[in-house]
């Protein structure tokens, strides 16, 4: 709820906008105010930010942009950037294709191999993240519904631990791999296909190896 000199300034700003498209000088609301300084009116304009009334635009000299009246709905917080993320991917779309292994197919269907590196294939740095990857073609079509086709090829990170709803490399038995939604259940691993037509699978914890999570696709046409 907003004070009474809360509520005059931001509707004086609000007025001020509209008709000239430009915010008022805080000499400007002062005046308005009737206030007798400007540090009252630097007040009131960071309660009303704090309450996201108002925000501040940056680089830019007197520029104040009204979020919402009173009664109006909360606008969403602005995202949060990392600046040293933002430089990392930066730097990544700048730089050439970068070479990870290409550890031949997997199945989106039965399992067929085990992970084995063999060759490097050439990726846009803009897709991988963090960490360490691999590539896997992916063959069969029990992960369809989640838009991983036949052919594609799966960019996958490597680590060894999933969260529930995690699409991740589980090696079966030390020698299998498949492609999966991971899950527990009663004691069990249980994984997933994105296909109505394949049932899910179900292991014993010990005979499956998570080897890496989904982290992006390659689709050649």
């Amino acid at each position: 709820m907003l004070t009474a000199k809360q509520l005059e300034l931001l509707r004086f700003i609000d007025a001020r906008l509209k008709a000239t498209g430009v915010s008022p000088s805080f000499e400007e609301m002062k005046q308005a105010l009737g206030l007798k300084s400007k540090s009252g009116v630097h007040r009131l304009v960071e309660a009303l930010e704090e309450r996201r009334f108002l925000r501040r635009l940056a680089n830019r000299a007197r520029a104040l942009e009204v979020l919402r009246l009173p009664g109006e709905p909360v606008p969403p917080p602005a995202p949060v950037v990392d600046l040293a993320v933002a430089r990392a991917r930066a730097a990544r779309s700048a730089a050439g294709p970068v070479a990870i292994p290409f550890a031949g197919r997997i199945a989106a269907g039965l399992p067929i191999e085990a992970v084995e590196d063999v060759e490097t294939i050439e990726v846009p740095p803009a897709l991988l993240g963090a960490g360490e990857h691999f590539a896997l073609q992916v063959v069969g079509d029990s992960m369809v519904e989640a838009g991983i086709l036949d052919g594609d090829f799966a960019l996958i990170r490597r680590t060894e631990e999933a969260r529930a709803g995690d699409i991740v490399v589980a090696l079966i038995d030390g020698e299998e791999a498949t492609l999966k939604y991971f899950h527990r259940e009663k004691g069990m691993i249980r994984l997933d296909p994105a296909n109505s037509a394949y049932a899910p699978q179900f292991f014993l914890p010990s005979r499956v190896r998570i080897q890496g999570k989904l982290a992006g696709l390659l689709r050649r046409y």
